[in-house]
C-alpha cells in the first residue's frame, strides 16, 4: 500500500464536514483552542503512573484523593514546604489538596499552523518540538486502518518529514523515528501538536570559545550539573543521575559512571528503550528525548532533557544525566562538537566532561 498523502481541503470537503455535522468528528486529536485554559494558574501533567493529593505539603499528612497518568491539574501556585523532601521541598498546590513537584510536568499548551514546506523536505526532514501535553501517535496500517502507537510528549524532539490527511481528514505530519528504518513504521501526529524548529534557534553559544577552556561536571553527590568557560561558571542546574546498582555480569549498570569523558555525539532526537512499536504507556519506550550529548560511549550514556519527570536532585535515570529541557537545549547548543546544521547526529571529539 502506498503512503497516504496531504490533500488541500476544498469547498466541497467543507460543505461535506458542516452536512455531516457531528458524526464527521467521531475521531478527535487531543487538545483544542478550548482546552486546558486556567486563570491565574498552571496546567501540569502527571507524568508516573499515579501521584497523591495530600492535604498538606507533607507525604505523611492525609492523602485526599488520585491523580493518574497523562491526567492534567490546575496548578494555582507553588510552596517550598519545610517538610521537604530536602533534594525538592517544591509542592503544587492544586484542588483540594498539594502535590509534590517531582512526577508533573509544567506544560503550556499551543497549538501550531502547518508548516507546508515540510513536504517535499530533504531527509533527516524537519526538526519539531510538541507544544501540547501529549498527542496520540497512530500508525497507518497496510489495511488503510490507523491504531494508536506511541505517546508524544511535551517538549519532546522529533523529525517530521512529510504532510497526510489523517484520520480526522485534518492536516497530521509524518514522523521518521531514528530506531525503525523502515517506512512503513513511520507514525504521524496532527499538525496543530507539533512546532517546526528553525535552524537560528540551534546556533552554538559561544562558537568563539577555545576547545579547551570549556567543561562540564557533575556532582553525583551534590546530583548538580555545572559548565564553565575560562573557570567561569556559565550554567548550573540540579539534575538526576544514574540510580546506583551493582556491577552485575552482562548487566548495564543504571549508576553514572565516573571519571573524565569527553562528549563524541550529539543528537537533538533521540529514542531511547526496548524500541517496541506500542501504546502500553508503561513500556520502557521514550521517542523525542531531546539534546543529547552523549559522552561515554561504551554504556550510552549522555546528558539530555527529560519529559518523565521533574524530580532534579535525586538519583533517577538509567545512567544518564537527567536535565530540564530548557537547560539541555542550552548545552546542546554550547558544547562541543558544534552542531551547525540539522542532522541526526553531530560526531566528533567535543567537550570535557568530569563526573565524581
Amino acid at each position: 500500500m502506498s503512503n497516504p498523502v496531504y490533500r488541500k481541503p476544498d469547498r466541497r470537503d467543507f460543505l461535506k464536514m458542516v452536512g455531516a455535522g457531528a458524526g464527521a468528528f467521531a475521531f478527535q486529536p487531543f487538545f483544542s483552542e478550548n482546552d486546558l485554559l486556567t486563570k491565574g494558574g498552571k496546567t501540569a501533567r502527571v507524568a508516573i503512573a499515579n501521584v497523591s493529593v495530600y492535604k498538606e505539603p507533607w507525604d505523611e499528612s492525609q492523602i485526599q484523593y488520585q491523580k493518574y497518568r497523562d491526567e492534567l491539574v490546575n496548578v494555582y501556585y507553588q510552596v517550598k514546604s519545610e517538610y521537604g523532601p530536602g533534594y525538592n521541598p517544591i509542592w503544587y498546590r492544586v484542588w483540594g489538596g498539594y502535590i509534590h513537584s517531582g512526577h508533573l510536568q509544567l506544560v503550556e499548551t499551543r497549538l501550531n499552523e502547518v508548516d507546508y514546506s515540510v513536504i517535499g523536505a530533504n531527509l533527516p526532514g524537519k526538526l519539531a518540538e510538541v507544544t501540547v501535553p501529549f498527542t496520540q501517535a497512530r500508525l497507518h496500517n497496510s489495511d488503510g486502518s490507523w491504531r494508536d502507537v506511541f505517546r508524544l510528549y511535551y517538549e519532546s524532539v522529533h523529525w517530521v518529514v512529510g504532510l497526510i490527511d489523517g484520520p480526522d481528514g485534518r492536516p497530521w505530519y509524518r514522523i521518521k523515528d531514528e530506531i525503525f528504518d523502515v517506512d512503513r513504521l513511520d507514525y504521524y501526529v496532527p499538525a496543530e501538536h507539533i512546532r517546526i524548529i528553525s535552524e537560528s534557534e540551534l546556533l552554538p553559544i559561544s562558537p568563539e570559545v577555545p576547545w579547551i577552556e570549556k567543561r562540564i561536571e557533575v556532582s553525583i553527590a551534590m546530583q548538580e550539573l555545572t559548565a564553565y568557560e575560562y573557570n567561569k561558571v556559565v550554567l548550573k542546574t540540579k539534575v538526576s543521575t544514574g540510580i546506583p546498582s551493582a556491577k552485575v555480569e552482562g548487566k548495564i549498570p543504571t549508576s553514572t559512571p565516573t571519571g573524565t569523558f569527553n562528549i563524541q555525539n550529539k543528537m537533538p532526537s533521540k529514542h531511547m528503550g526496548d524500541g517496541q512499536m506500542t501504546d502500553d504507556l508503561e513500556a520502557y519506550e521514550l521517542p523525542g528525548v531531546p539534546w543529547v550529548c552523549f559522552f561515554e560511549p561504551k554504556n550510552g550514556v549522555a546528558t539530555h532533557g527529560t519529559y518523565w519527570h521533574t524530580n532534579y536532585g535525586m538519583t533517577m535515570s538509567h545512567g544518564c544525566v537527567n536535565m530540564p529541557n530548557d537547560k539541555a537545549k542550552w548545552l546542546y547548543r554550547w558544547a562541543l562538537p558544534a552542531a551547525t546544521e540539522f542532522k541526526l547526529e553531530t560526531i566528533g571529539y567535543g567537550t570535557t566532561v568530569i563526573v565524581s
